[in-house]
């Protein structure tokens, strides 16, 4: 009889995650990221957060399958089907539209919550924002509409910056209208604009090599999640060139980058969890209206400032900055 209870809490113990919380009863949600856990700790806690504040606790009434890329998009379609295949009663998917396309074509019928920096109508992943069709619903807080604005900002700080360059991530480019409109506004302000790309952590490396050549006046960061799990590393290499660069989430330059620009991903991803919630207690994704952001912050960091030698302007600092790191 030990033999066999051994036996048994052996196999119990080797069973999936989701298998069990079935087991016991519980619904299970599924992330979907094209992320990896070391950069998005912070997110998955606001998810959690999310579910929490509507009743679901992870472990005790609801249980959560993670889903990792680690920046691998090309695993995407696959840990999407295993979500799928584990039954689960919705899917969250974050960290780039090429996660929730990847959930979007496991399932037409689970229910999908999304995150997003890009508009979700233009972008194809719904079709209305006040109703949207099938199974799909979410949060967008629009960091890469944002490109012009943050020229703007880069005008302000530093009037004298021509040259700026543009750091994005080729397996995640500027669509066509987002590159347009920020040549558009580079054009109007007088700046000139150099792209450069790097899709892996050794070519983030010899992009700023390539910088600290070419010196430009700033640098501009497009939001990738390659660049969001590299943050400390990206912070690090402009403070080592000297290169005063503004990004797209306030996560950098509270690790110390210069200024950042946007609305709050935090609050993204809480949204999503409260959407989650709101759907395991029944609500379908059509019902619930993809969400906007109706804030944005711009974030300094006095201390690069000072580091890079720059003079912030008095009347930037009191009438434009929404919080000082000092």
């Amino acid at each position: 009889r030990r033999e066999f209870l051994g036996l048994m809490g052996g196999a119990a113990a080797a069973w999936p995650l989701a298998a069990q919380a079935q087991q016991a009863g519980l619904p299970v949600v599924g992330v979907l990221s094209a992320g990896s856990l070391d950069g998005y700790a912070n997110n998955a806690a606001a998810f959690r957060q999310g579910l929490k504040e509507s009743g679901f606790v992870a472990g005790q009434n609801v249980a959560i399958e993670y889903r990792w890329a680690a920046g691998q998009y090309d695993r995407l379609p696959a840990l999407a089907a295993e979500l799928v295949g584990l039954k689960v009663e919705v899917i969250f998917a974050s960290g780039g539209n090429i996660a929730v396309r990847a959930a979007k074509l496991a399932t037409s019928t689970i229910p999908l919550v999304f995150t997003s920096g890009a508009d979700p109508v233009e972008s194809g992943l719904v079709t209305s924002l006040n109703r949207p069709e099938g199974n799909v619903t979410g949060a967008s807080f629009s960091g890469r509409a944002l490109g012009p604005k943050r020229l703007e900002l880069i005008r302000e700080v530093l009037p004298q910056a021509t040259t700026i360059a543009v750091l994005q991530n080729p397996l995640n480019p500027l669509r066509p209208e987002e590159l347009e409109g920020l040549r558009a506004a580079a054009a109007t302000l007088g700046q000139q604009l150099r792209f450069l790309t790097a899709g892996t952590v050794g070519e983030i490396d010899q992009a700023f090599a390539q910088l600290s050549q070419q010196r430009p006046d700033a640098l501009v960061l497009n939001g990738d999640l390659l660049f969001t799990s590299q943050r400390d590393l990206i912070v690090a290499l402009a403070a080592r060139h000297g290169i005063p660069a503004i990004y797209h989430e306030e996560a950098f330059p509270r690790a110390g980058g210069l200024i950042s620009y946007g609305a709050s991903v935090i609050a993204a991803y809480r949204q999503a969890g409260i959407y989650a919630a709101r759907i395991l207690k029944g609500a379908k994704p059509a019902d619930l209206p993809v969400l906007l952001p109706t804030k944005f912050d711009v974030v300094l960091n006095l201390k690069a400032a000072k580091a890079l030698g720059l003079k912030v302007p008095e009347s930037f600092l009191l009438f434009r900055v929404d919080e000082v790191i000092e």
